[in-house]
């Protein structure tokens, strides 16, 4: 099956055979559950026709997004979009792009909706029918972005080094990809991966870790990070028993624009977060073992320094010390290697 057809078969399945998240035959689609607590109430203000065709696997919406630009990769209906309008405040921006012309056709005729439902003179969400591999294409320009999210789309791509390439290409300095997407612990057989309902369910085109994370190194970026993850179901029977011996996870992560070690080297370095992004005054977790306390500070790596000091959280973190003396490698490990035994990469 070439390009082409793989993105049409994608294409039919979202936008034919799925008439709800109802009809998914797997739990690669997350609903309510994956939502933090905070978020929840915004989801009574989304229209109800966006949330029913909602097909995301995550929830992949950073915390500290006031006033930037957010760019998001296959949109759909647009329930994220219309949560981050929401998260970005009028003075933001939200893009939200999708190949399918029958979700964006429910996601467009919402915009004004929203925009009354959150008191906006207009709306701030733009909708955009194109490929996600090339978002130059659409007129998304060089270091644009702030924040680029994606909830359980990438995998869906037939070209996904070109995809990441194009985010890291449209993101300005310091910003963040930020998104959801299905992994599994080992290649997908070819012979799988050309079938229809393991591509539209997410399982056809998942990543394997290492492949994914060997593609960030190769475009510069050596650290990503893995902020939360659960277990997939395969909850149909055919499904279980043509790709039963994979095993995949739902996994958020993030990483930043940002120059990075491919280790996490230890300069003496501590963190202290102030407690003031919105939503979060007592802590703060930057992904799943960096849990800053407010007030309290953080042993952290020369990496996890960085990032906070050249992202948009600076302002929310004091960071002691420089690189000027070196103690090795940091003592950082994630409490969870069920993706990645030994990575090789960064501690994280």
């Amino acid at each position: 099956m070439t390009e082409t057809a793989i993105t049409e078969s994608v294409q039919n399945y979202y936008g034919q055979v799925l008439t709800s998240s109802k009809d998914l035959k797997t739990s690669a689609c997350c609903t309510l559950d994956a939502v933090p607590q905070y978020l929840r109430p915004y989801l009574k203000d989304i229209h109800p026709e966006v949330l029913a065709r909602f097909y995301g696997c995550g929830s992949p919406l950073p915390s500290g997004l006031d006033g930037c630009t957010v760019l998001d990769l296959g949109c759909g209906t647009g329930r994220d979009c219309y949560l981050l309008s929401r998260l970005v405040g009028e003075t933001g921006k939200v893009i939200g792009v999708d190949m399918t012309e029958a979700q964006l056709v429910v996601a467009r005729q919402h915009c004004d909706w929203h925009a009354q439902q959150y008191g906006y003179a207009q709306s701030n969400v733009t909708f955009l029918e194109g490929q996600i591999e090339d978002l130059q294409a659409l007129g998304i320009a060089d270091n644009s972005i702030d924040v680029v999210v994606s909830n359980c789309v990438i995998n869906l791509s037939p070209d996904k080094k070109r995809v990441l390439a194009e985010i890291f290409r449209v993101l300005k300095p310091g910003g963040e990809l930020y998104f959801s997407d299905v992994y599994s612990d080992r290649r997908i057989p070819a012979a799988l991966k050309t079938d229809p309902v393991l591509l539209g369910e997410c399982l056809a085109g998942a990543l394997y870790w290492e492949d994914f994370r060997r593609t960030l190194l190769d475009l510069g970026c050596p650290d990503v990070r893995v902020v939360k993850e659960s277990p997939i179901t395969l909850d149909d029977e055919e499904v279980a028993e043509k790709i039963g011996m994979v095993n995949f996870r739902s996994v958020t992560v993030r990483a930043f624009k940002v120059a990075l070690e491919d280790r996490c080297e230890d300069y003496g370095q501590v963190a202290c977060y102030k407690g003031s992004i919105l939503n979060h005054p007592h802590a703060f977790d930057l992904d799943d073992h960096h849990h800053f306390e407010t007030g309290r500070p953080l042993r952290v790596c020369g990496n996890t320094a960085d990032m906070l000091s050249a992202s948009r959280y600076a302002g929310h973190f004091d960071v002691l010390g420089e690189k000027t003396v070196h103690f090795g490698l940091f003592d950082c490990a994630p409490p969870n290697k069920s993706l990645s035994l030994e990575s090789g990469a960064s501690c994280c």
